[in-house]
């Protein structure tokens, strides 16, 4: 199994920036893809970022410029750099790691952390 441990949320005025860190534990070998969602009051639990074993990245449309998601694999951590937020970032953002235990395919979630952005 693999664990996730999320930190680096908090209060940020328009137009600040925070880093998100997510580091995992357990079966890391069998990590796939590793992302960053997120779940505003009232809403859909939607993708903002992933990185699959191989480097590639994709990002939700709206925060294409702004968000950067990397990794250190020597820490097993994985980062979320926001920047130019604003108030519709405020969200609670979930760390997710999609791993195989064969035969099944699998998913790890943080506990989340609650990013605001307000003046």
């Amino acid at each position: 199994q693999v664990q996730l441990v999320e930190s680096g949320g908090g209060l940020v005025q328009p137009g600040g920036s925070l880093r998100l860190s997510c580091a995992a534990s357990g079966s890391i070998f069998s990590i796939n893809a590793m992302g960053w969602y997120r779940q505003a009051p009232g809403k859909q639990r939607e993708l903002v970022a992933r990185i699959t074993s191989g480097g590639s990245t994709n990002y939700a449309d709206s925060v294409k410029g702004r968000f950067t998601i990397s990794r250190d694999n020597a820490k097993n951590t994985v980062y979320l750099q926001m920047n130019s937020l604003k108030p519709e970032d405020t969200a609670v953002y979930y760390c997710n790691a999609a791993y195989t235990s064969w035969p099944n395919a699998l998913d790890a979630w943080g506990q989340g952390t609650l990013v605001t952005i307000s003046s």
